[in-house]
């Protein structure tokens, strides 16, 4: 999270710096974006665990078709298992947009 312009070193008694920045910048971007694409994911599984412990209950259109969507690529309840493989598709599901999509399914857009 530290700004990739503290990395850079100025020269010549501050009056220049020639070195850019962007390229590390954008890295740093790219695994922050990976990472909140992680911790959505978790948070996503967790909140689809809750509302298989609510059946009977019904969820509200858009959250069911949004956990619908997940299950249909993660398993839902079940044994002890690996949970990284099933981490990891869902991450491919928010990343990709497919999550919103089944959500905008219900309600119209939400950009």
């Amino acid at each position: 999270a530290v700004p990739s312009s503290v990395d850079s070193i100025p020269s010549s008694a501050m009056q220049e710096d020639h070195v850019s920045m962007g390229w590390a910048a954008a890295r740093k971007l790219r695994r922050a974006v990976d990472g909140l694409a992680q911790v959505v994911a978790v948070e996503l599984l967790a909140a689809a665990r809750a509302l298989d412990l609510r059946a009977p209950f019904a969820p509200a259109p858009a959250t069911g078709a949004v956990r619908d969507r997940l299950r249909a690529e993660v398993a839902g309840p079940g044994p002890d298992r690996w949970l990284a493989p099933e981490i990891g598709a869902a991450a491919g599901l928010v990343a990709s947009g497919e999550l919103l999509a089944a959500a905008e399914s219900m309600t119209g857009p939400l950009r």
